[in-house]
């Protein structure tokens, strides 16, 4: 495996160089070095660009806040505790306050991602100047990674927050208070960024620079690009109300034609590709393999003692055992009925929906797995047990984090042909993403009798929905792809009901087992610490005492409370798509930031 880059630690020359200012309002202090020296120097310039991702990983960054939190309660997906008390609770259930507790820090996740945005401008300044930046040369690939670094922490504010400040150059004396921009005017200037990136940066190990998805590449840029149009032409929120821009030059047919291309681009280039298995896509990110060229396009790349992936995404283990000494994991899980919204045959599934923990260790320090209730699912998709690397830290993990992978680029190319050209056109794209769901003995009926089905518009999109909920549940996109499709919500509400129907067994949940049987077997390595589950399946309901040894009444009406299914959201979605800006920044804004939407 590749040795991963340690993005935290920033060398005496990048120290000397960036500010460390802990509020994004200050003003930089003039640079110890001078750019002149540092951007027309290849490796120095490189630094200086490690240096703009340094704030990802930072405590109450994306690290412990903005990955953790953001996108948790969807339709498909929870904080397995929403039901409790406390700041983490109410950012899942949309009460959103801007002195929440957790969140109004100085060092929180906004003012981390302007420090990134502060630093890349530094470095597209200084690479503009002095480092004759061209399509082919090393300066070149590093302005293009600095457009891409700022765009993706912008990305992130538009997705968050909605209007934000816009700085496209570095503070000054004169800009150090500035008001929100509308969110259509930051679209705008990014994705024309990202524009000239993609003729900057390199394809995936077309050069010794982009040979890690731990760098920008171009398929990156280009799929990182299309989301952005496909967001901007979407609905959100607006303080007039929930709609598209009004901007013509951010239409849906504008938009999208340009998504449906850069799409296209990254498809056509065989620079990318799916994994072969959706298993071993997971597996291959737990074991931290971060060759380019394969599915992940690009990963917020995380040092061993940083990052909270499987902290908080990974299957939970209760205390150190044969897997991990760090006794983390589901904090955050599929919603109670997801797991029998998936076809049984689809092989993601079992991947996703993990209805297991492991316990406390023996005096061997080995656990078992064991069973979980039904309103307290574990995501399946990072694993401790999956991973090559014992973690050893209390609170990090060191798994990266997926930002973009190609099957998005795939979902993304679906979506665009079929508001353009109609459903013939998406049906390729989509039939790509269910081969890979379905064994092939399954495809005449899975896959190609499944999508050719989908003889309109609406089926077609409406089936592009549920497809990107079984393929991305647990990676805390669902929320952002709710909000620009019109429908958090209605997909909410319809959660409320599912969850309703499940306990009582009632509507398109009558045939779920209601009893669960399970014995132990042996797993990979022998030891007798796997379930082996019978009454997951639907229909699966023979009495099985006599086979398994193990019996648990685990669907009735008491099996999910009121309580539990109400702490979905506790505010209206629509109405709360957006995080407030929390209160320590209004407060030293001197007037000009705001909240709207009545938070």
């Amino acid at each position: 495996m590749i040795m991963k880059k340690v993005i935290y630690i920033i060398s005496l020359v990048l120290a000397c160089f960036f500010i460390s200012c802990e509020d994004f309002l200050e003003a930089p202090s003039q640079s110890t070095l001078d750019e002149s020296l540092i951007f027309s120097n290849p490796t120095l310039a490189s630094m200086a660009i490690d240096g703009i991702k340094e704030p990802l990983g930072q405590t109450n960054s994306y690290r412990g806040r903005f990955i953790p939190f953001y996108g948790t309660n969807t339709d498909i997906e929870w904080n397995n505790s929403s039901d409790g008390t406390g700041p983490v609770q109410e950012l899942a259930r949309y009460e959103n306050s801007a002195t929440n507790t957790y969140m109004n820090t100085t060092n929180n996740a906004w003012a981390m991602m302007y420090l990134g945005i502060e630093r890349a401008n530094i470095c597209i300044r200084g690479l503009r100047t002095y480092g004759d930046p061209a399509p082919g040369n090393a300066m070149g690939q590093l302005l293009g990674e600095a457009l891409t670094l700022r765009a993706i922490y912008y990305a992130d504010l538009l997705k968050a927050w909605g209007d934000v400040v816009a700085r496209f150059e570095p503070v000054s004396s004169t800009t150090i208070y500035l008001a929100k921009s509308s969110r259509d005017e930051v679209y705008k200037l990014v994705i024309a960024d990202l524009e000239e990136a993609a003729t900057l940066v390199a394809w995936p190990n077309e050069t010794e620079a982009t040979q890690t998805t731990e760098r920008i590449n171009r398929a990156f840029v280009k799929a990182l690009r299309a989301r952005l149009c496909m967001r901007a032409a979407g609905y959100s929120q607006y303080p007039d109300g929930i709609r598209r821009s009004n901007d013509p030059e951010l239409s849906v047919a504008n938009m999208y034609g340009i998504a449906l291309q850069e799409c296209k681009d990254v498809i056509n280039s065989e620079k990318a590709g799916l994994a072969t298995t959706f298993e071993e896509f997971f597996r291959n990110m737990c074991e931290e393999d971060i060759t380019a060229g394969g599915e992940s396009l690009w990963e917020i790349p995380f040092a061993a003692g940083r990052g909270r992936v499987a902290f908080t995404f990974a299957v939970q283990h209760r205390s150190v055992d044969q897997y991990t000494a760090q006794p983390r994991g589901g904090t955050s899980g599929p919603l109670p009925f997801f797991y029998y919204d998936y076809d049984v045959k689809d092989l993601r599934r079992d991947v996703t929906c993990v209805p297991y923990e492991y316990g406390t260790a023996d005096n061997n320090e080995v656990a078992k797995q064991e069973l979980r209730a039904v309103d307290n699912w574990c995501f399946g998709k990072w694993r401790y047990e999956w991973m090559t690397r014992r973690v050893t830290s209390t609170n990090d993990d060191g798994l990266n984090k997926i930002y973009l992978r190609y099957a998005e680029v795939l979902l993304m190319a679906a979506e665009a042909e079929n508001e353009l050209n109609g459903p013939a056109n998406a049906a390729p794209y989509l039939k790509q993403i269910r081969r890979r769901a379905f064994a092939q003995e399954d495809w005449a009926v899975k896959v190609d009798a499944y999508v050719n089905a989908l003889t309109s518009k609406e089926q077609m999109f409406n089936a592009i929905v549920d497809e990107f909920a079984f393929e991305f549940c647990g990676e805390m996109e669902r929320k952002s792809a709710l909000i620009r499709w019109n429908l958090l919500g209605d997909k909410m509400d319809e959660a409320l009901a599912k969850m309703d129907n499940l306990r009582n067994r009632t509507g398109e949940y009558s045939d779920v087992p209601e009893n669960l049987y399970y014995r132990y077997v042996a797993d990979e390595d022998g030891l007798i610490t796997k379930l082996d589950i019978y009454g997951l399946n639907r229909g699966e309901t023979a009495d099985m005492s006599g086979q398994y040894t193990g019996f648990e009444e685990w669907i009735t009406p008491d099996a999910i409370t009121d309580l539990k299914i109400n702490s979905l959201f506790r505010f209206d979605p629509d109405q709360n798509q957006f995080w407030p800006i929390w209160q320590v920044f209004i407060d030293a804004s001197n007037g000009m930031l705001k909240n709207d939407y009545g938070y």
